[in-house]
């Protein structure tokens, strides 16, 4: 039921909780996942930390977070849904910001059909 969710989706925010380690580490998982049923080497995805709220509770640290982020060469945000929320409307504004920024896929096939019937060798 997963992958029919990411084949429709245009743009992911990975979120973990700064309170679970299991949570964060679960993230490459799905960014992997992602990849592979998009079939791409890249996709609009935003790494979401989310409970900084929580300090007293935290497992991992903000440079943990930031690190996957460049492992994993997407945006990295924190978020806090307590109330005031914190960046949890930035979250939502920067992932769609991201999937407005990418360029349209390549049909790879209607490109490969286009060469088949417009060959030509030209001399200049």
């Amino acid at each position: 039921m997963r992958e029919q969710y990411m084949r429709t989706g245009h743009g992911f925010l990975l979120v973990y909780s700064v309170t679970d380690k299991q949570s964060y580490e679960n993230i490459r998982n799905f960014h992997t996942q992602i990849l592979r049923v998009k079939d791409r080497d890249t996709y609009p995805m935003l790494l979401v930390a989310n409970k900084v709220d929580l300090v007293h509770l935290r497992v991992v640290t903000e440079e943990q977070g930031s690190e996957l982020a460049v492992q994993l060469k997407i945006p990295y945000i924190e978020t806090s849904a307590k109330d005031p929320p914190l960046n949890v409307d930035a979250a939502f504004h920067e992932v769609v910001r991201i999937i407005r920024n990418q360029p349209p896929p390549v049909d790879k096939k209607r490109r490969r059909d286009w060469w088949k019937k417009n060959r030509r060798c030209t001399i200049l």
